[in-house]
């Protein structure tokens, strides 16, 4: 008997957690862990690669660039525990993709309603920079997951990197000739055709843009309407 994707999924997921193919990002996560933040003294740290989290059915998929050091590798869910989830999950919320504003741990009863969340680094990185080779060594997570989510409508790249490598995957699979017209932006709709999701480009919700007010909980917000508007 075939096994059904959401099987596969859970697979996939519990294959992500024992990865051990960049070893500089698991000694970093492990280090990490055994150190802490002060902040997080009394927790026990995830320090392993995070698993992606969301709907089985989904039709948005949110692709990020990596867990954080004291956000997801600390709780063990993708944006969970940081300020870039914080705003990431208002916003979830408000557009309906979301059961609760906030995400606190990976108990917390947050669930994603037709939305999916992952990333191009699975390891937390230092100076949040994963290098090359460990973003090409994570990418066949991704490609695993494009194929187990077979409703997907819509792709969120939260940030360049995550869009840039996007468009790499969709290059290498002969969807696109080229990556030369998809130009990064903030809430940039991208028809790619061939049967794929329409891609938004968003920056990320990081401290350096949210701080700065390059990216504002409203300009965030307005990406989700989008996504949802597309969904109808």
């Amino acid at each position: 008997m075939p096994i059904n994707s959401t099987t596969q999924l859970e697979l996939l997921r519990d294959e992500i957690v024992r990865c051990q193919r960049c070893p500089r990002l698991r000694e970093y996560c492990a280090e990490v862990a055994r150190v802490r933040r002060r902040a997080y003294r009394d927790w026990e740290y995830w320090g392993k690669p995070v698993p992606s989290f969301g709907d089985p059915r989904a039709r948005l998929l949110i692709l990020g660039l990596a867990p954080a050091a004291h956000g997801a590798n600390r709780t063990g869910r993708m944006f969970t525990g940081d300020r870039s989830g914080d705003w990431l999950y208002r916003a979830l919320h408000a557009t309906g993709f979301a059961s609760r504003p906030e995400s606190v741990s990976r108990e917390d009863g947050l669930r994603l309603r037709g939305a999916y969340i992952t990333a191009a680094a699975r390891c937390a990185p230092p100076d949040n920079r994963p290098a090359r080779q460990e973003l090409a060594n994570c990418r066949p997570y991704l490609e695993r997951e494009l194929e187990l989510l077979p409703d997907l409508k819509v792709v969120v790249a939260l940030g360049k990197i995550a869009f840039d490598q996007y468009l790499d995957l969709l290059k290498s699979r002969r969807f696109i000739a080229s990556r030369t017209p998809f130009a990064f932006g903030h809430n940039r709709q991208f028809s790619i055709g061939q049967g794929q999701p329409a891609l938004i480009s968003s920056y990320h919700p990081s401290q350096q843009n949210t701080s700065t007010g390059r990216l504002t909980e409203a300009m965030l917000l307005a990406v989700f309407e989008n996504a949802r508007g597309i969904l109808g």
